[in-house]
């Protein structure tokens, strides 16, 4: 019996481990899989953690400036010694023993004024706020990265499909020419350049491949699973070029506000602002209260301190040769700095924009073209090939047409990757990913 209850013990443990190291599968549209990032990327979750650090920040800035409460016990034992007095001459002294003494106490304190306080509490503030603003530009690049992953799986995978499409034409053609030389219809040199395209197309094949898994393993990274998790995309390239509107996205105007990058330069000069204002507050007076009560647990023989004390403290900085001075000149020459980093990032923001305006419209132009390429290539080579099966074309020809139409297909796939890519650039840009 012993025995048997070791055994489902065992077996259940067996279980869980194979459970929580089982292969997960997970299929996933764009939307999908990047709603997935933004809960489990881990990058995203340190900027998390950042915000709630400055959060811990903001409330012990505010406590510092609230009541403060300590507690002090102590015991004091002064080893035999003995106070001696005398009451006149030819008189022996007297004498009286140090008797041991231990004092409970408790304080009170209150900052009452500081200026240095009041602004120490507002930058604290603003610092969350940059935090915060820190994390949305985190998950405005994880969307962004996520949707480039996405979009090169898809883009490897489509050049996986046209290689081995052509590769299958090709060798269809190469057997037939195998046997068209066999038979003495053709010559061997024909069948040597068919073998040469069918061994570059295996190998262009196998290297796309490689290149389809490391994106994929990219973006396993970036959706912040393991290895071993499987990826199925259920999204084609044709139905994400239908659902985006290039169109509202050219229309669309940047308004400088919603650009995070503009919105962290901005709580930027307002931080440098408050350490102008800090470094001044330096200048004035410090105003604290407090308030003291003291048990005696044993007490001396002559004691004469009051058990209640309260009090008030100033602190008045008077002279500190200029040093004052030159903080406040330092924090008002970072302000400035500020201000110029800001006029210099609204220009290049509106060039930028400018830019990546251009960018769409002419990624937009190659990819029409670029289509329309890939079909009269299509006909062509189709059309040489049935002439090359009635023997009215060389192999030469076959192949060189071959490469032209896969070379259409691949200028096809790059045009179709650069209209994707301008289209997200310019989106996370307005800040409407």
């Amino acid at each position: 019996m012993k025995r048997i209850s070791i055994l489902i013990i065992l077996l259940l443990i067996i279980t869980v481990h194979y459970r929580t190291h089982a292969q997960q599968d997970l299929s996933l549209s764009l939307n999908a899989a990047q709603s997935y990032a933004i809960e489990y990327n881990k990058v995203l979750k340190n900027a998390g953690l950042a915000i709630d650090a400055a959060n811990k920040r903001v409330m012990e800035t505010l406590a510092a400036g609230l009541p403060q409460v300590d507690a002090s016990m102590n015991y004091n034992n002064f080893l035999g010694a003995e106070i001696e007095i005398k009451f006149g001459e030819g008189m022996d002294p007297t004498r009286i023993p140090f008797k041991p003494t231990s004092n409970f106490s408790i304080t009170i304190g209150q900052l009452i004024f500081s200026g240095s306080y009041w602004i120490g509490l507002q930058t604290s503030r603003i610092y969350h706020d940059l935090t915060k603003s820190s994390y949305e530009k985190s998950e405005l690049e994880i969307l962004e990265q996520v949707a480039l992953s996405y979009y090169t799986i898809l883009v490897s995978e489509k050049s996986v499909d046209i290689i081995l499409k052509n590769l299958d034409n090709i060798k269809d053609v190469y057997n037939k020419t195998n046997t068209m030389f066999a038979v003495g219809m053709a010559e061997i040199i024909d069948v040597d350049q068919l073998a040469v395209q069918v061994s570059l197309l295996e190998n262009a094949s196998k290297s796309v491949q490689r290149q389809t898994e490391m994106a994929y393993n990219l973006l396993r990274i970036q959706l912040g699973v393991t290895a071993e998790t499987n990826i199925t995309l259920t999204e084609t390239l044709d139905e994400i070029l239908t659902n985006i509107d290039l169109m509202t996205t050219l229309s669309t105007p940047l308004e400088l506000t919603n650009n995070i990058d503009y919105q962290i330069m901005n709580t930027q000069q307002l931080l440098s602002k408050k350490q102008i204002d800090l470094e001044r507050m330096n200048c004035l007076p410090t105003i604290t209260g407090y308030y003291s009560n003291t048990q005696k647990v044993l007490k001396p023989d002559f004691d004469m301190t009051p058990p209640n004390l309260i009090g008030l403290q100033m602190s008045i900085p008077i002279f500190a040769s200029g040093m004052r001075k030159a903080r406040v000149d330092q924090a008002r020459i970072n302000y400035e700095t500020t201000m110029n980093n800001k006029a210099l990032l609204t220009d290049q923001l509106l060039i930028q924009e400018k830019q990546l305006r251009f960018n769409l419209t002419t990624a937009l132009e190659q990819y029409e073209s670029q289509k329309e390429n890939v079909e009269v290539s299509r006909r062509v080579y189709n059309n040489l090939n049935l002439k090359y099966q009635q023997g009215l074309v060389s192999s030469l020809d076959l192949t060189t047409v071959n490469n032209n139409y896969l070379q259409a297909e691949t200028n096809y796939i790059t045009a179709m990757m650069e209209l994707l890519q301008a289209d997200l650039a310019l989106n996370k840009l307005l800040n409407t990913l």
